[in-house]
């Protein structure tokens, strides 16, 4: 009996178990706009400069390998040594629904 049990209470154990949870969308549309031309991985630092002008703002490379950021207005750009490594759009972050004010609760008798 106490065998049988064991083996109840094990495959209980082993039934899925179900959960709850909520889900996040992100849309895909919201990292900038799509229709920008990014520079493309290899190209070099001075194509990317005669292509796009000077960065908005330039850091200073890190790391090793040096890895370099230019940030432009609608993207940034990473250089490894005098190479394009990655370019990403800059993200637009949407402006919620505007709200309108609640109206005045009455007042308490």
């Amino acid at each position: 009996m106490r065998f049988a049990n064991i083996l109840l209470m094990s495959a209980l154990l082993m039934l899925p178990v179900t959960s709850q949870a909520d889900s996040l969308e992100i849309p895909l549309g919201a990292q900038g706009d799509s229709q920008i031309a990014l520079p493309v991985r290899g190209e070099s630092r001075a194509a990317v400069l005669a292509r796009f002008g000077l960065a908005d703002a330039e850091h200073p490379a890190i790391g090793n390998p040096p890895i370099q950021r230019w940030d432009y207005r609608e993207f940034s750009v990473y250089f490894e040594y005098d190479h394009v490594v990655d370019a990403v759009r800059q993200h637009l972050p949407v402006s919620p629904a505007p709200t309108t004010p609640a109206a005045p609760l009455p007042p308490k008798e």
